[in-house]
């Protein structure tokens, strides 16, 4: 089974589960990833969280069963909401309208469809990679607990970067001097119950002063994409390596840190790198 039809998998797993409940640890395992890089594919590829799609399905289905004349407390629970509360805040979010309303005549609901993943042509645009093997090397950074789940680490990250901006001369000091550029990396274990790191490092032999942490990447095969820009363009490089690149490129994301390689320090016009592990499909 190939890298989209695992993610059509995913979707139908979701489908057979929407009044029951769906394991995110499952769901990443059809696809073969950690449940964190799977919630970066899906909102990156479909311009929504897993979350937000989930409640989206749910919700067009519970719909379905109101107007069909299904008792709205009977439709709260079928669909996991124990709580009357909730389930009107979450139907209400989707439809506007409250579940009671749903069953009137003439009213405008909102449905959402199952996604259907495919490869599509785009490529207007040329991205800049290469293909590198790299034995494994230690960083000693700056580093801080993110969540599993995927859509709290990205909005932990962007806070710790601006704390940790007055500490990066501190942390330039501490770099190899055959080494080049700060480095912001995301751990992503898929290790069950061991925490994750997302690191601002550097490549270093130094000890970790007081206060900083120490990591050694391991070896691996990454694809590495330049591009220049702001924090924006390197979030789209991101959505186009995973819905462009890696669809069609024989590789798929191997179980190492996710790295972004920053060459200058303009904030309006950096010269970046976006380091991806990959492996080679069987």
């Amino acid at each position: 089974m190939d890298w989209i039809e695992r993610l059509n998998a995913t979707i139908n797993y979701i489908e057979e589960r929407l009044t029951d409940t769906i394991e995110y640890e499952q769901i990443a395992k059809i696809a073969c990833c950690s449940v964190y890089h799977y919630q970066r594919m899906f909102g990156y590829m479909s311009g929504v969280t897993l979350a937000e799609y989930i409640k989206r399905r749910r919700m067009s289905s519970a719909a379905a069963n109101l107007i069909r004349g299904d008792k709205v407390i009977d439709v709260s629970l079928a669909y996991g909401y124990e709580s009357p509360t909730a389930f009107n805040r979450a139907f209400k979010s989707i439809h506007g309208i409250s579940p009671s309303k749903a069953r009137q005549k003439g009213v405008t609901l909102t449905t959402y469809p199952p996604i259907s993943f495919k490869i599509s042509i785009k490529g207007v645009e040329e991205m800049n990679y290469r293909i590198e093997n790299k034995e494994a090397f230690r960083i000693v950074g700056f580093r801080e607990e993110i969540s599993n789940d995927a859509e709290e680490a990205f909005e932990t990250v962007p806070l710790f970067w601006e704390k940790t901006m007055p500490h990066i001369p501190d942390l330039i000091s501490l770099m190899d001097s055959s080494a080049v550029g700060l480095l912001g990396i995301s751990t992503c274990n898929e290790v069950e119950n061991q925490q994750n790191y997302y690191y601002i490092a550097v490549v270093s032999d130094k000890l970790a002063p007081e206060g900083m942490g120490e990591l050694t990447v391991p070896a691996c095969t990454w694809a590495i994409f330049s591009g220049c820009g702001n924090q924006e363009d390197i979030q789209s490089l991101q959505i186009r390596i995973v819905s462009e690149w890696l669809p069609t490129s024989g590789y798929e994301w191997a179980n190492a840190p996710d790295i972004e390689l920053y060459l200058s320090d303009n904030p309006h016009n950096m010269q970046f790198e976006v380091w991806l592990p990959v492996v080679r499909k069987q």
